[in-house]
């Protein structure tokens, strides 16, 4: 498709724009684009101009009501989400880094934001996707997610910080079509009730949600992350057993990154914290309770397939996960 010479005007209106850092100027230019039907993305070579998509909501919105743009061809290398629930400086930091060493190509940042921050907090190249107060975790991160133009997705959390190079040994992971998730965090489980870090790279039984990796077509393959969970703990490892339920591995793979505190887990009254992340092991449990094939470590030598000796709702205890994820 040729582009009208008045839309390629517009576009090195705001390259210059950008070039003198004057980014109000270019957000504004972007936008009279969009307006006119054309998404513009930035390269090492300069910038592009495709075909826009359907919008992004610009103001508060039901995360159903979001847009998805999985079906459409892939824009860009690599998409990078965040939900923000609040402590958005942590995203600052996060993003900063993602930028700092973000490969040759265009990478998308998409932040589903349910706290009201400003749409340009983040600067003209992050997307931010605002929601309705109240939206819970698992919705969130799906409306940020139907946002992926990438070939690769990566949903991370806030305290992640990337201190290298990110994409080239997730890309290089996810290569295998054999592997779903990978990332640099993951747990292993001999019981389904106690999990533990993962001893190094290679096979796990779920990665861990600081920093998941995957194909954008195993999203639209596998789904999005069950909206049930209202609060984060515990839809990383139910998300990671639907991957392994498609067929696909879960790995950990050594990535560069600093791990800060995990906020929304250390500034969570214990006593609350305790009892959502209960309530979100049985939803998991629930599901996968019986599936030991999708467990590395195979059924415990005591399994017993009648449940007689569980409890009422056939669910065991203590539960043992590793604290903040």
């Amino acid at each position: 498709m040729s582009v009208p010479p008045e839309i390629v005007a517009l576009a090195e209106r705001r390259a210059a724009a950008r070039a003198a850092r004057d980014f109000a100027a270019a957000d504004a230019l972007r936008d009279e684009l969009l307006a006119a039907g054309w998404a513009v993305t930035d390269g090492p070579d300069g910038w592009d101009l495709s075909p826009a998509g359907p919008a992004a909501p610009s103001g508060p919105s039901a995360a159903h009501d979001v847009a998805r743009v999985l079906e459409e061809p892939a824009t860009a290398l690599a998409s990078v989400h965040w939900v923000c629930e609040g402590w958005p400086e942590d995203i600052d930091r996060a993003i900063a880094a993602f930028r700092a060493h973000a490969p040759a190509g265009t990478t998308q940042y998409v932040v589903a934001d349910v706290t009201g921050q400003a749409p340009d907090r983040w600067g003209e190249d992050v997307e931010v996707v605002g929601l309705e107060a109240g939206t819970g975790w698992g919705a969130a991160r799906n409306a940020g997610l139907g946002r992926s133009g990438g070939d690769l997705v990566l949903a991370v959390d806030g305290s992640i910080e990337p201190t290298g190079d990110w994409f080239g040994p997730l890309a290089a992971a996810l290569a295998d079509g054999g592997v779903g998730v990978v990332g640099p965090f993951g747990i292993v489980t001999r019981d389904l009730r106690q999990f533990d870090e993962a001893p190094g790279p290679g096979p796990c039984d779920a990665v861990e949600g600081y920093l998941m990796a995957f194909r954008r077509a195993t999203l639209t393959r596998v789904g999005g992350f069950d909206e049930k969970f209202r609060w984060y703990r515990t839809a990383d490892i139910e998300w990671s057993f639907r991957v392994k339920d498609a067929g696909l591995r879960c790995e950990v793979v050594e990535v560069p990154v600093t791990k800060h505190e995990h906020r929304m887990w250390f500034e969570t009254d214990p006593a609350t914290r305790a009892k959502w992340s209960k309530r979100n092991f049985y939803r998991f449990l629930d599901r996968w309770r019986d599936r030991w094939d999708l467990v590395l470590a195979g059924p415990p030598r005591d399994h017993d397939h009648d449940d007689h000796d569980h409890g009422d709702d056939g669910r065991e205890g203590p539960v043992t996960l590793p604290d903040g994820r």
